[in-house]
């Protein structure tokens, strides 16, 4: 007997679901009080009345069960559905029980071409980002659903010379909100490429959708991160991964070796700067060494020395003569 209840309320429970996924537009956009209103207004208490208006509203409506629209217009079609239920109210008081099929009929006609006219949603754009543009609401269920798509988007892989200037462009296909969009950048050095958020650190000097260095060195060889952000919620992470290759240009390359033989330059005794006093005979074998005027100055030189010479013998000489 349990079971037979069991299996009663399951089948039940599975009519409810199905009849309610054939007027989930309805149901979504009014309430069950204004729908059962409306129905009093045309026909009355009488529950038999009542439930037959209820049907002819859900038939009714029954082409509105698996539509999709944009997110951002359901208040737009909120407001239509509450249109309708006045402009039904209105022809309920003015023409009475019998007229309900025929105003239900028209007016969901009339809200069809409605929601054919309001803006759609855009596709989804891979291969990443939370794309509120092409965020679509369902009636079937009353709720939305958003691209299945990851936050990180795969690595850009850039090339560039040691020496140019790398630029990092924080841009996404997809529509971005139109306010309250910043820009976080982020570094993970030592040449690494990943996506593992615990290996970057922050960069806080850049702030916009571009990023620049010049000039690039090879020290600046990583992954950098660019976080799209909407009101502190994260719509996208970037990875940019910058290997620089090439060799340094010439006037980097002198630099460096004059700078290396600085750092290996070690202090040495002070030198004293000597006048040049070369000997005689590195003298008489320097062209043009005998000019006129030297030949004079060595004979002067010459008699002088003699006669310094004879003098001193003389004086010595005499200074041994003196003594005996």
């Amino acid at each position: 007997m349990g079971l037979v209840a069991l299996v009663g309320s399951f089948v039940l429970l599975l009519l409810l679901i199905f009849r309610a996924s054939t007027w989930a537009c309805l149901f979504c956009f009014t309430t069950h009080e204004e729908r059962l209103s409306l129905c009093r207004m045309f026909v009355g208490s009488e529950d038999s009345k009542i439930r037959k208006c209820r049907d002819a509203l859900t038939d009714a409506f029954e082409g509105f069960s698996d539509m999709e629209i944009n997110y951002d217009e359901r208040s737009h079609l909120h407001d239509e559905f509450t249109q309708m239920t006045v402009f039904l109210q209105e022809v309920a008081a003015v023409q009475g029980e019998w007229s309900f099929w025929k105003a239900f009929t028209s007016a969901a006609a009339k809200l069809k071409r409605t929601i054919e006219h309001l803006k759609k949603a855009q596709d989804c754009i891979p291969p990443c980002g939370v794309q509120e543009a092409a965020r679509r609401f369902h009636c079937w269920g009353c709720f939305s659903t958003i691209c299945d798509l990851p936050l990180d988007c795969p690595v850009q892989d850039m090339l560039v010379n040691r020496g140019d200037q790398a630029l990092f462009s924080c841009i996404v296909a997809f529509q971005l909100p139109e306010s309250e969009v910043t820009y976080s950048w982020k570094y993970a050095g030592g040449g690494v490429r990943t996506q593992d958020v615990s290996y970057f650190r922050d960069l806080p000097g850049s702030h916009g959708y571009l990023a620049r260095i010049r000039p690039v060195q090879p020290r600046h060889s990583g992954t950098f991160s660019c976080v799209i952000l909407h009101d502190q919620r994260p719509l996208a992470r970037l990875y940019f991964y910058l290997n620089v290759t090439g060799p340094p240009p010439p006037e980097e390359t002198e630099l460096q070796v004059t700078f290396r033989e600085v750092m290996r330059w070690t202090p040495r005794e002070a030198e004293m700067i000597q006048p040049w006093r070369p000997s005689l005979g590195e003298l008489l074998t320097r062209p043009q060494a005998l000019t006129p005027g030297n030949l004079l100055l060595l004979a002067a030189a010459a008699a002088l020395g003699s006669a310094s010479v004879t003098v001193l013998v003389w004086l010595l000489i005499r200074w041994y003569l003196s003594g005996n």
